[in-house]
């Protein structure tokens, strides 16, 4: 156990005898340890010379007592800690300067440009198709490769296990069909959002690849997209999704209707869809155009709401929503 300051083996199992013993002489110790004499008075002239072992007295043949291991080795652990830190640090600056060198050669692997809707298309399904844990999802209107119609891989995937979030920009849902392409996600298990206004497109699966959209491609108009592996950017574009899905008002299809009075109340299919597009912010009249109904209807409807939640004001109506869990 000593070796690493110095001690053999040997000396370490006669210095521990001889702190037993307190006092001994070389034949006590030779006949305890069953060693030849001449093996012991090497080993004890070893610990002499290491400052662990003296004579008691001036005789020859006087027994011999240990000295105190913490002065004689105290010195020698401390140079032997003193070294361990420095190699200690030296690992630690190789460790970086490998880690700098693997980030400078492997650099042009983290990020891979894709170029065209179709080439983006393809990636998109086969990325989902690999998908075994989460996708995530920034919605933004007008979309550049994929349409919510045509997203038939989400449907595999959700039947399989993997969890779909995905958060919608308020302009998407206005469009013609995006609503009812939304809800029919939400009924497979999609876990849907909306926000006013979202910063970029963007795909995350499973934490480990993003593809996010760049700029069309000068000329043709062709999009072109990054699609990135693990690395520093991709764990901030994990955090930019994160923070906008902590701010954004969730959107569901349906809700089974129950009481309908007092605090009991919960809305209806209808009243939950309605619900959802006016705490999103969606205007009344694009409200009625994504419903079916007229713009009266809608206000109607909002105002019996209000009735039931005990409110007067629309802020006090989407208050008590957030409160009672209608949506």
């Amino acid at each position: 156990m000593l070796d690493v300051i110095g001690l053999t083996a040997g000396e370490e199992d006669l210095y521990r005898s001889l702190v037993q013993l307190t006092t001994a002489r070389v034949e006590e110790l030779a006949e305890r340890l069953r060693r030849p004499r001449v093996e012991i008075v090497a080993q004890l002239d070893a610990l002499r010379a290491k400052g662990l072992v003296l004579p008691t007295g001036p005789e020859p043949d006087a027994p011999l007592r240990p000295l105190a291991p913490d002065v004689a080795l105290g010195g020698a652990l401390l140079r032997r800690q003193e070294a361990l830190e420095a190699a200690r640090a030296a690992v630690t600056q190789l460790t970086e300067d490998y880690r700098a060198g693997m980030r400078r050669h492997d650099v042009d692997h983290l990020v891979e440009v894709i170029t065209g809707a179709q080439a983006l298309r393809e990636r998109l399904r086969d990325l989902q198709n690999a998908a075994r844990v989460e996708v995530l999802w920034f919605c933004r209107a007008s979309p550049l490769a994929m349409l919510g119609q045509e997203n038939v891989e989400e449907f595999d995937a959700l039947s399989r296990g993997v969890r779909y979030r995905a958060i919608y920009e308020r302009e998407m849902l206005l469009e013609p069909g995006a609503l009812a392409d939304v809800e029919q996600g939400v009924r497979a298990g999609e876990q849907a959002r909306v926000l006013d206004r979202l910063p970029v497109r963007l795909a995350i699966v499973d934490a480990q690849t993003a593809i996010c959209p760049l700029v069309p491609k000068p000329g043709d108009g062709e999009p072109s997209a990054a699609v990135i592996g693990r690395s520093q950017l991709l764990d901030a574009l994990l955090a930019l999704f994160e923070s906008h899905w902590l701010m954004a008002t969730p959107l569901r299809s349906s809700l089974p209707p129950v009481d309908r009075g007092g605090e009991g109340y919960r809305p209806d299919a209808d009243e939950a869809r309605l619900l959802s597009l006016f705490v999103a912010g969606v205007p009344d009249k694009s409200i009625a155009s994504q419903l079916g109904v007229s713009r009266r209807t809608v206000q109607r409807r909002l105002a019996d709401l209000m009735a039931v939640a005990g409110v007067d004001t629309r802020p006090g109506l989407a208050f008590q929503v957030a409160r009672r869990g209608w949506i």
